[in-house]
């Protein structure tokens, strides 16, 4: 198993960490992933994940109706 969380794969892991982390807690995260394609800096392809975490907190409990705002 590689530790590279650029590769497609581990971009994969990392996502299904990150929404299993944050569902464990209550919390209902979007975790994207986006091909980034060769970037010639890294020599290499990436693959980006991407979220609606605030400073890597999220932004409102999955059962939130948008009426009670509340913090993390």
């Amino acid at each position: 198993m590689s530790n590279d969380l650029c590769t497609p794969e581990g971009a994969r892991r990392l996502k299904a960490r990150i929404e299993a982390y944050w569902a464990e807690r209550g919390y209902d995260v979007s975790v994207d992933l986006v091909e980034a394609g060769f970037m010639p800096a890294m020599r290499s392809a990436r693959t980006d994940v991407r979220s609606n975490l605030v400073n890597g907190m999220p932004t409102r409990p999955a059962n939130d109706t948008g009426r009670e705002r509340r913090t993390a």
